[in-house]
């Protein structure tokens, strides 16, 4: 049994934990929720060994537990599972490899180590080949190494964050069979996620946490979705359609038989000024691969983009930008950040032109944009000095925003920009899109959350195996009819399919 009570951290003056409360029993998966800032992160930290706590009760099996080190919580048989799983194994090395050595054992007989690692990915019923090496593998495989892993160092509890965030559903259910067949053997889990259906598919206890204190814990079936809401946010939330008060006519991008020789294939869009347009698919549709394709970052194999005055097809990121096309990406914090850096510096980074004299920044220049921006966003942070890995996924993902505003740019393509944030940011970052659209930008929303969808966009364009496959308008769009097309379906079948 592990406790943690009236939990309480403080980083210089900010409070990040006031009362974090958790009780951990063999064999749960217990939901941990709350909005970004509700001090998750930080709670899990020390659990994991890589905070102290100032104040409260932390025991393990009735003893009173402080780590000083991750190492000293893995000895205790607390092992983390974190989002961005590559930062955990070692591509070079082998399946094998990765499962069983570690600082401890560096030293160990080849066939012993395929051995035991082989013993540890049976017991979770994974066909992986332990001679594989894990760059070959998916991040769905990639997580169950790391699960095996923690198996054979005898875990008692693996704290999972965000674990489906880049995984399809099929792969998400893969993923719960593994929990499960841990669970059954006394491993206990704490699920972090900010999908409510997950939490009722595989939790057996769920704690809300906000503004760095508990909220609430209760048993999985003694809640709903409703009353877990209201916990996070202090408030309820009302479900919503988008209804565009009329169709937009000024065309601001053309797509033509766009293909990259992979994963997009022959796909064609219009884009028009004062809209968001929405890009669904299911993972692995080619939807991020087009976001990627159009902003020069990718090659373009056949095809052509034209624009009211030009027909360009960018060959870097650069001439994008300068044409007034930017990209929000889908890893923010590899692709969108400069993680270590300021917010300020991230806020205005291109921009710099706009705040210097020569080869000099005027700071004081500088620092007013970044406030601006900050307050235009509504972005959760002390000062804009603050290190933007500080920061909430959310606060994170509107700084990635808010570094485009400067530009001035015309279209802004985003790539899951709610991916990994909470209900709360997302309704924030919803309110950011429609905004930009009604300033006269075009805007393309790249998601595979169908309820995102209708939420959001005027037109939707639904693509399936790198292919634009149906286009909706947000009256004629259904969940279940973008399901549909997403997952193969054709047009000609739909009306007759979905009407029995």
């Amino acid at each position: 049994m592990i406790e943690l009570a009236q939990i309480t951290k403080r980083f210089g003056a900010t409070q990040a934990l006031k009362n974090g409360q958790l009780h951990i029993e063999a064999g749960d998966i217990h939901a941990l929720l709350g909005a970004n800032g509700a001090g998750k992160s930080t709670l899990i930290k020390i659990l994991a060994g890589v905070y102290s706590y100032d104040e409260g009760s932390f025991k393990i099996d009735g003893q009173t537990i402080r780590f000083a080190s991750p190492k000293e919580a893995q000895q205790a048989g607390i092992f983390t599972v974190y989002q961005e799983v590559d930062t955990a194994l070692i591509p070079s090395l082998t399946v094998a490899e990765n499962i069983v050595i570690t600082t401890e054992n560096f030293w160990v007989k080849r066939h012993k180590m395929r051995q035991q690692a082989k013993e540890a990915l049976a017991l979770l019923q994974s066909t992986i080949d332990v001679n594989s090496l894990v760059s070959e593998l998916t991040l769905a495989e990639k997580q169950v190494v790391l699960l095996a892993r923690a198996l054979t160092q005898k875990a008692r509890l693996i704290i999972v964050d965000e674990p489906t965030a880049p995984l399809s559903s099929t792969e998400a259910k893969q993923l719960f069979a593994v929990m499960r067949k841990l669970q059954a053997q006394g491993v206990a889990f704490i699920f972090i996620t900010h999908r409510l259906h997950e939490v009722f598919e595989i939790s057996t206890k769920v704690t809300v946490m906000r503004d760095g204190s508990h909220i609430m814990s209760a048993a999985t079936k003694d809640v709903t979705e409703h009353r877990i809401i209201e916990a996070m946010l202090g408030k309820s939330l009302q479900a919503t359609k988008y209804l565009a008060t009329s169709a937009p006519t000024t065309v601001v991008a053309k797509l033509e038989h766009i293909s990259d020789g992979n994963k997009v294939k022959d796909s064609s869009l219009t884009l028009y000024k004062e809209e968001v347009l929405g890009v669904f698919g299911l993972v692995g549709a080619g939807k991020t691969e087009l976001a990627k394709v159009w902003f020069g970052e990718r090659k373009l194999a056949q095809g052509k983009f034209g624009y009211p005055t030009i027909e360009k097809n960018f060959t870097h990121p650069a001439e994008a930008i300068k044409a007034g096309v930017v990209l929000i990406p889908e890893e923010r914090r590899k692709e969108g950040l400069f993680i270590e850096e300021s917010v300020c510096t991230n806020l205005t980074f291109p921009s710099l032109h706009k705040f210097s004299v020569g080869l000099f920044i005027k700071k004081a220049r500088e620092v007013a944009q970044s406030r601006k921006v900050i307050q235009q966003l509504g972005i959760k942070v002390a000062n804009p000095h603050t290190p933007v890995h500080y920061l909430s996924g959310g606060n994170q993902q509107k700084v990635v925003i808010g570094k485009w505003l400067a530009q001035q740019a015309m279209i802004y393509l985003f790539d899951e920009p709610t991916k990994g944030v909470d209900i709360g940011a997302k309704e924030d970052i919803y309110q950011t899109v429609r905004q930009l659209a009604e300033q006269g930008k075009g805007v393309v929303y790249f998601s595979s959350e169908s309820s995102e969808m209708l939420t959001v966009c005027d037109r939707i364009a639904v693509m399936y195996d790198g292919r634009i496959v149906a286009e909706l308008t947000n009256a004629e769009a259904t969940e279940q009819l973008l399901l549909y097309y997403a997952s193969g379906g054709t047009v000609d079948e739909a009306s007759a399919t979905l009407s029995l």
